[in-house]
């Protein structure tokens, strides 16, 4: 019954056309839905049922039985009008009202959406689209195609599916999308069977409405002697014979094409209409369809095959061919047409333009001439009509037919350069507020501004072509400073609740309502800062967005940004401090996570907290402790940075904030398990995790920028681990992990891979996790701008490829990855890869530089007083000393496993102590003591309650037997 076609947009289902003189109508049992007559039937009986609520039941029986959205029917039944979801809910009332005791068939989902029950299927029925045609009119007058419609596949099929369900469909879109050449080519390939003449009539170059109906009747061939040529001469001359008529290029002459429209389908049942237009007839049956954008590649780069495949890219490289050009198709080049295709927004009359310009020029030369494209994209078909041979001329054709106010208010919005709301138009609107929510709808209307309804607070953009053309007009009327500084200080207001915003809403949530915005946050502090702005607004800005850049991990942005707002900052105005101190406190962040930059960190904290103590700001100099605590990790001050987690627990004692004394006992765990002391370490995660109860649902802490929750168990992972709790340890893990992943917070899953599900499942011996922990790190951190995160994934990745044996692989892998990350890889992170690192040097014959390897590091954790890892380099270092070569001393191997059991059982690190014990093992049995062997390992392994399956004590059990036997 239904036949898909699909392309790289969308798929359709496309009722088969029916035989000529026929038309499909929906049967279930005694009720019958007729898309054409638009009615609905019980039992043959005609029940009463409104307009909208119409449409409402005709998208669900087209649905077959699936789900349709709320959001899906509202867009699809009011087109473009924003109405709130109980106007929805009151025409599903009528519908169940008149199905009566069949109500059940409309089943609802709760909070989703509604579905049609019932076998439905297509009966077939007299239809005038079908009849045949009585000669009176000639045929057809659409012209033969002159090149191929690339991408339109499916949108015809659509288009055709339409004309069988409506009497009128409006092919609806800004100018340069292609509403002309889909009518025409839709009009060139009928379904089977549609017998319907077939008329196009141009109206583009009429200047006065009064001759439409001139044109149209000129078109039909219709001689009306004597007889005033108007809607009524017209219908009584077309009468009951079928007829497809387009009538193209509506929208200068739309009031007169609507009267004639709805004349001419309320009496002609064999007509049917296509028009297209910048907006809709607005007429009774009129069915919208939104002609959308050819496919456009993402900004993710794609191999040149994948990116050829969208309908813009196929556009843009046929054209050029045609045209002589012979660009290769290599990376570099359909790299630049992918980003010259999402410049121009898909739209195919831009596309064309800018193939045109490939004859001369490379792609990437005319991606970087984009920024002036109305000068450079010029070159159209010498027989298009005159608004269509410049990109400038297509939209001037738009502007020239707003009226002042429509076109005033579509300046100010090219100061938008991403979605804006109506909040943020009326503030644009300053005193010129006049009825600017009207305005906006018929700039919408026209599809000068596309609008998102979808969620509950609409959502509002242009173009990108658009908006140059709209910026460039605010330019030249000298309307651009006040625009820029009205924007500016709306956005500041926008994101003063951001960052309380962020404690009590998922992030997830918190993106939706924020992170649209960061364009125009962007272009605002561009022009605060430039020689005509305002610094000390651009200032507050900064400090106001700088939650939004925490929550998308735009690290370098975030630096970048407030190192310049502290520079231009006005130290005499009146809120200098305050500002000072947030901005302070969002480089020092921003610093801490930086390749390279960690250690600039510290002065930006410590003014943080000076500013913090004089405004008597306890929110800061919780931050402010909290950073310096970190930053004393990074520098390697580990003592101080103990101190700096018992100034923050003191000044937290007496706080009733559960989240502020979590933190605390946080920061003493974190501070502790680097020190090497597990079992204090493990005492105050305790106390961590006992209060998680008492935290709310939405985790995220903007005040440290992590989510606590998951980052509290990675950190009980590690300890748990070290202490002997393997199981325990791996379970925590694996449950971390999705709730890293699930928190949407970037730098957070950052931490949740590298610092626990990495290196433990690499520890246990499975290197399948690691590896699969390793390889999404990588990916999450080429998705998301942070660096160091990425740098420390390609070391490990390193470590597991030499672990897996292929060490002539891997440890150039290492090597080059610890030389990227320069200062950074003295942060506590990188211990592992560069203990491992001394490892493979061992492999790989390079004994000596394994032992200076391993010595650097002893001594740099001595110099730290960072003790986490000791018991594991010295037992690093003892095995380097049993590999043959001039510095072989099994003397000085005995030495380093016996300090390593000192170090490990002082810390109650558990794990440590059992790898040093294998180690042991095995040079006691190279010596010929199996007993003496034997004994020290099951000194070790008698210890462990858990774990058993782990490779480390698998392996001391084998041993164990063996040794026994």
């Amino acid at each position: 019954m239904v036949s898909w076609t699909e392309n790289d947009e969308t798929a359709w289902a496309v009722p088969m056309m029916a035989e000529p003189g026929q038309r499909p109508v929906y049967i279930y049992a005694q009720w019958e839905i007729d898309l054409v007559r638009r009615e609905l039937r019980s039992a043959g009986e005609l029940v009463p049922l409104g307009g909208r609520a119409f449409e409402i039941l005709a998208e669900l029986v087209q649905a077959e039985g699936q789900l349709v959205t709320k959001n899906d029917l509202t867009e699809r039944v009011w087109r473009g009008v924003f109405v709130e979801e109980s106007a929805l809910r009151v025409h599903i009332a009528a519908i169940r009202k008149a199905l009566g005791p069949d109500r059940d068939m409309l089943s609802t989902t709760v909070g989703r959406g509604y579905r049609l029950l019932g076998a439905w299927r297509i009966r077939h029925m007299d239809a005038p689209l079908q009849s045949a045609a009585t000669g009176l009119l000639p045929s057809t007058n659409i012209p033969s195609a002159s090149f191929d419609l690339i991408g339109r596949t499916a949108a015809i099929a659509h288009l055709w599916r339409l004309l069988s369900a409506y009497r009128v469909v409006s092919l609806v879109g800004p100018g340069g999308i292609g509403k002309t050449a889909l009518a025409l080519e839709a009009a060139r390939t009928p379904p089977t069977g549609l017998a319907a003449d077939r008329l196009l009539v141009e109206l583009a170059s009429l200047s006065d409405p009064k001759l439409v109906c001139s044109v149209i009747a000129g078109v039909l061939g219709t001689k009306l002697e004597g007889e005033e040529i108007s809607p009524e001469s017209i219908a009584r001359a077309i009468g009951p014979r079928p007829l497809l008529l387009i009538l193209d290029n509506c929208e200068h002459v739309i009031d007169a094409v609507a009267q004639v429209a709805e004349l001419v389908v309320s009496r002609c049942p064999g007509t049917f209409i296509v028009a297209t237009s910048r907006e809709a007839l607005r007429i009774e049956g009129e069915h919208v369809y939104r002609v959308l954008p050819l496919g456009v590649p993402p900004e993710a780069r794609l191999e040149p095959a994948g990116a050829s495949a969208y309908s813009a890219v196929e556009l843009f490289t046929s054209r050029a061919k045609a045209l002589g050009s012979s660009f290769a198709s290599d990376e570099e080049n359909i790299g630049a047409i992918a980003a010259i295709c999402r410049r121009l927004d898909g739209i195919p009359l831009a596309i064309e333009f800018a193939a045109a310009r490939a004859v001369m020029l490379s792609p990437p030369r005319i991606a970087a001439l984009l920024d002036d494209r109305f000068k450079f994209l010029t070159t159209g078909r010498r027989t298009a009509l005159p608004r269509q041979q410049t990109l400038r001329a297509t939209l001037d054709w738009s502007y020239d037919l707003l009226p002042d106010d429509e076109a005033w208010l579509l300046r100010q919005l090219g100061i938008f350069a991403g979605e804006f709301q109506l909040d943020a138009v009326i503030a644009l609107a300053g005193e010129h507020i006049g009825d600017v929510t009207g305005q906006l709808a018929r700039l919408v209307a026209k599809s000068l501004v596309v609008a998102d309804i979808r969620r509950d607070s609409p959502h509002y953009r242009l173009l990108d072509t658009t908006r140059a053309y709209a910026l460039e007009k605010l330019h030249a009327g000298g309307e651009y400073p006040d625009a820029a500084r009205r924007e500016a200080k709306y956005y500041c207001g926008f994101f003063a609740n951001a960052e309380a915003d962020s404690e009590v809403k998922p992030q997830a949530e918190w993106l939706t309502i924020y992170g649209r915005h960061i364009d125009n946050v962007r272009t605002s502090l561009d022009w605060a800062f430039s020689s005509g702005g305002d610094a000390q607004v651009g200032a507050a800005l900064t400090a106001a967005a700088v939650p939004l850049w925490v929550q998308l991990s735009l690290l370098s942005e975030c630096r970048e940004r407030t190192e310049l707002a502290l520079a231009r900052l006005d130290p005499t105005a009146a809120n200098a401090p305050r500002l000072r101190m947030q901005l302070s406190a969002a480089r020092g962040w921003s610093l801490m996570y930086g390749v390279g930059r960690a250690r600039e960190a510290g002065p930006a904290w410590a003014a943080t907290l000076q500013l913090a103590e004089q405004l008597g700001d306890r929110d800061y100099l919780l931050r402010a402790l909290w950073g310096l605590c970190i930053d004393q990790f990074n520098n390697g001050e580990f003592r101080r940075a103990l101190e700096f987690a018992h100034r923050f627990a003191d000044a937290v004692a007496d706080s009733g904030n559960p989240v502020d004394r979590m933190m605390a006992d946080r920061l003493l765990a974190t501070t502790l398990h680097y020190l090497g002391d597990q079992r204090q370490a493990y005492h105050h995660i305790g106390r961590t995790l006992s209060r998680l109860s008492d935290l709310a649902a939405k985790p995220q802490v903007i005040r440290f920028r992590f989510d606590l929750r998951a980052s509290t168990h990675y950190f009980q992972a590690r300890i748990l681990w070290l202490l002997g709790l393997a199981d325990q340890a791996l379970s925590v893990v694996e449950r971390n992990v999705e709730e890293g992943r699930t928190s949407g917070h970037a730098l957070t899953f950052c931490s949740v891979l590298g610092q626990g599900a990495c290196p433990i499942a690499f520890l246990a011996g499975d290197l399948d996790a690691a590896e699969r922990y390793c390889t999404m790190l990588i990916e999450h951190t080429e998705r998301h701008p942070i660096r160091l995160w990425n740098v420390w994934a390609r070391a490990f990745r390193g470590v597991l490829i030499s672990r897996r044996g292929d060490v002539a692989t891997g440890l150039p892998l290492l090597r080059k990855a610890l030389e990227l990350a320069g200062e950074a890889r003295f942060l506590p992170r990188f211990l592992l890869p560069f203990g491992e690192l001394a490892v493979c040097l061992g492999e790989a014959g390079e004994v000596l530089q394994g032992l200076a390897t391993a010595d650097e590091a002893l001594a740099r954790c001595e110099a730290r007083d960072e003790g986490w890892y000791v018991a594991e380099l010295l037992r690093i270092k003892g095995e380097l000393l049993l590999l043959p070569g001039a510095r072989r001393s099994t003397g000085g191997a005995e030495q380093a496993f016996d300090k390593a059991f000192e170090v490990a059982r002082s810390q109650g690190a558990l794990f440590w102590e059992l790898r040093t014990a294998i180690s042991v093992a095995r040079m006691r049995m190279s010596e010929g003591h199996p007993a003496d062997a034997r004994d020290v390992l099951a000194s070790v392994y008698g210890k462990f309650t858990e774990g058993f399956e782990t490779a480390d004590l698998s392996d001391a059990r084998a041993m164990m037997v063996k040794l026994g036997s």
